[in-house]
C-alpha cells in the first residue's frame, strides 16, 4: 500500500491544475481500500460558475462516477486544504471512511479550525480524519497564489 504522502502528491497535483486554471489550489483524490485512485478533482467554482465545484466535491463526483455509486464505502479522501461545512457534509453523506488533508483553513475549517463537525454525536457515520500531511508544501501554494493575486 502506498503511503499517506504518495495520494496527498496526487491532490497537490490536482491543486497545481488549478492554479494554472486561475482558481483557488485545492485539489483532492479519492482512493479505495486496494489503493486505486477512483476520483479526482480540484476547484474550479470559478470557472464551472458552480458554487459547489470545490475539489473535494468534484472528486467524489468523479470516483461515484466511476462506481456507479454515490457511497464510497471503505475510501479514502485525500485533500489538500482543510474542508468547508458543505464539503464535510458531502463526505459524511458519501460514507468516506477516512479523510487525509494537508493544510488548515483558519478561517472557514470545519474539522480543527472552526468545529469539528466529524465528532457531532448526531451523524450515524464517523470518519477517521487525519491532518498535517504535506501541510508545507499545501500552504506555500496557495499563499503564492493569494500573494499573486493581491499583487496584481
Amino acid at each position: 500500500m502506498r503511503s499517506d504522502e504518495f495520494y496527498m502528491h496526487r491532490a497537490l497535483d490536482q491543486a497545481r491544475l488549478g492554479l494554472a486554471a486561475g482558481e483557488v489550489p485545492v485539489g483532492a483524490v479519492v482512493v479505495n481500500a486496494a489503493g486505486e485512485i477512483l476520483g479526482v478533482g480540484y476547484n474550479a467554482p470559478v470557472g464551472g460558475h458552480d458554487p459547489s465545484a470545490h475539489a473535494e466535491i468534484r472528486a467524489l463526483r468523479d470516483a461515484g462516477a466511476r462506481l456507479g455509486n454515490y457511497r464510497l464505502d471503505g475510501c479514502t479522501l485525500y485533500v489538500t486544504l482543510e474542508p468547508c461545512l458543505m464539503c464535510t457534509g458531502a463526505i459524511i453523506h458519501a460514507r468516506i471512511a477516512r479523510l487525509v488533508y494537508a493544510a488548515a483553513e483558519p478561517r472557514s475549517g470545519m474539522v480543527e479550525s472552526k468545529a469539528n463537525l466529524f465528532a457531532q454525536p448526531w451523524f450515524n457515520h464517523r470518519v477517521a480524519v487525519e491532518g498535517g500531511v504535506l501541510a508545507t508544501r499545501a500552504s506555500r501554494l496557495l499563499k503564492e497564489f493569494f500573494a499573486t493575486r493581491r499583487s496584481s
